[in-house]
């Protein structure tokens, strides 16, 4: 007989406004879903998906029964946004492991769609069992990018499979032997984007009761960021069938009566044929090349880090440079030009400069009847002048120019003017 404990956890995260995961926690089934369609849909859907599947995995718990109850949660999904407009396109992805009999042994069955996850760490070893349905580790398992590549891909976080976005889903099933000391992570990538394989196995490995466990995990990854909704579900196998011997595997490939579609297909038929070598678990030395391209994959992340903040400083430099260009070359010219009849020394450039406007520097008290007439058209356009001492120089010569042309007419030159001539008469007998 095989005894489970679990612990679970979640959390929005520093970055998100609302919590769009669901879990589900039970005696023997255990899911997480990542919702997706903005609003309150992923919300609706990853809710949606796990109440569905855990109604429908009651009535027939086996494996089969699993993945039936899988296909059962995508038509409740798309059944929802079919009926609410407002909840077109969403979706959710979901994992789920689930204690079952069969032919009177314990198996978990374990089931995956979309990029959420579910580990194993068994002896100080963690291995991701599910493969990530998205376009970025599809394109890893047929040799295209490498993982370190993957792990910054632009479409990393692309699906492509999830509940509830067609009216069928293809689902990945695996069946594996529970064994004493075992220890399940199903996890939203909420997790997994903020914390390395290492950092995972260390909290599995050093805090031995699963609730802990859950609530040390998603704790630790809203400090490394927060960026998404976290949500952990911790199971524990801490009682197993005792007749096992060492040498039996602790999980077997996969069956081909095991991989199964939910589009009606015959159960023989495969997901695809990348889907089969993710079936078993990796070997000791494959386990060892997993942790060293994750050294790897962490080094390229604080690669990048650095590389974005370089880049985000000199952007900033770049940026600041040109509003100071742009600043001094409105700021450093000066013109004249009318505000109603009075002449005003303005500062910037005539008709304005990108965001800049002229601003008036200087009002000069000299009116239009101060200034020649012939230059009025040039000041009702604008004047411009290197400076705001040669403007008041402009203003000042214009104004020399009018007293000039209004002055009387100056007395001749050479002495003074003769004196006017007078005649004197004489009466005569006088």
């Amino acid at each position: 007989m095989t005894v489970l404990r679990s612990g679970s956890a979640t959390d929005t995260g520093l970055v998100r406004t609302s919590n769009q995961d669901s879990l589900l926690v039970s005696a023997s089934l255990f899911a997480v879903a990542d919702g997706m369609g903005g609003h309150a849909g992923g919300e609706i859907a990853a809710d949606i998906a796990v109440r569905a599947l855990e109604s429908a995995f009651m009535r027939h718990p086996s494996g089969m029964g699993l993945a039936d109850a899988v296909n059962t949660a995508n038509r409740a999904v798309w059944k929802a946004s079919e009926e609410r407009p407002e909840l077109r396109g969403m979706g959710t992805t979901l994992t789920a492991v689930a204690l079952v009999n069969e032919q009177g042994r314990d198996i978990l069955a374990l089931v995956n769609v979309g990029d959420s996850r579910t580990y194993r760490f068994h002896d100080g070893e963690l291995v991701q069992i599910t493969a990530d349905h998205s376009v970025a580790e599809e394109m890893v398992r047929a040799g295209e990018i490498t993982p370190a590549e993957a792990a910054v891909h632009p479409r990393r976080h692309i699906l492509t499979r999830a509940l509830g976005v067609a009216d069928g889903v293809e689902v990945d099933l695996w069946r594996i032997h529970p064994s004493r000391g075992d220890r399940y992570l199903l996890c939203s990538d909420g997790l997994t984007n903020e914390l390395g394989n290492g950092q995972i196995a260390e909290v599995l490995a050093s805090v031995p009761d699963p609730q802990q466990a859950a609530d040390l995990l998603v704790r630790a990854a809203r400090t490394h960021g927060g960026a998404d909704n976290i949500t952990v579900v911790v199971v524990d196998v801490v009682l197993g069938d005792e007749e096992r011997t060492a040498a039996e595997p602790a999980a077997g490939p996969i069956a081909e009566d095991f991989v199964i579609s939910s589009r009606g297909a015959s159960p023989a038929r495969a997901v695809e044929p990348l889907a089969v070598p993710e079936a078993r678990l990796p070997s000791r030395r494959e386990r060892r090349r997993e942790r060293r391209r994750e050294r790897r994959r962490t080094r390229s992340r604080r690669l990048v880090t650095v590389r974005t903040f370089v880049f985000t400083l000199l952007l900033c430099a770049v940026l600041a440079g040109a509003y100071q260009a742009v600043r001094w070359f409105d700021t450093s010219s000066f013109f004249v030009g009318l505000n109603g009849n009075e002449l005003v020394i303005y500062e910037g450039r005539i008709g304005g400069f990108l965001w800049y406007q002229p601003a008036e520097a200087e009002r000069t008290g000299v009116t239009t009847a101060d200034v020649p007439a012939e230059f009025l058209p040039s000041l009702r356009s604008g004047v411009e002048e290197s400076s705001i001492d040669a403007a008041r120089t402009y203003v000042h010569n214009l104004e020399v120019e009018q007293a000039l042309r209004t002055a009387p007419a100056a007395p001749p030159t050479g002495g003074l003017p003769p004196a006017p001539i007078t005649t004197t008469t004489t009466k005569a007998g006088g």
